[in-house]
């Protein structure tokens, strides 16, 4: 697979209190096929689609946790700096710049009209 190139779309994130519902919607409407990703602590559901050779989004079990969403992500160079620059720009910090175990930032954040969208960048390469 090839790295997606900055600034371009490149996961898509469903969070929900219904994972089991959401995969058997998504699975029969696009033939989306799921797998959990036993080494994230919060055992996160990645999705296959049709034709293509690695996962490209992922079922977020919330556990009522926060309300349900679906929401697209950007790879960027800096987390941080694409936060500070959105701010700028008038958006608002949502999920604030996190580091997961794997290395991956991440942040999600309100467009300057209120869409929720989020940012990351990939783990280093060892």
């Amino acid at each position: 697979m090839s790295t997606p190139a900055f600034n371009s779309v490149a996961w898509f994130e469903i969070g929900t209190d219904r994972p089991a519902e959401v995969e058997r919607f998504y699975g029969e409407l696009f033939d989306w096929t799921f797998r959990v990703d036993e080494s994230e602590e919060l055992a996160y559901h990645e999705v296959t689609t049709p034709g293509a050779d690695a996962p490209s989004g992922g079922v977020f079990p919330s556990g009522g946790r926060f309300p349900d969403y679906a929401v697209f992500y950007v790879v960027v160079k800096d987390v941080a700096a694409t936060v500070a620059r959105a701010e700028e720009l008038g958006g608002k910090v949502i999920v604030p710049p996190t580091t997961a175990d794997s290395g991956l930032v991440f942040a999600q954040l309100h467009d300057s009209a209120g869409h929720h969208f989020g940012v990351f960048s990939p783990p280093p390469v060892d």
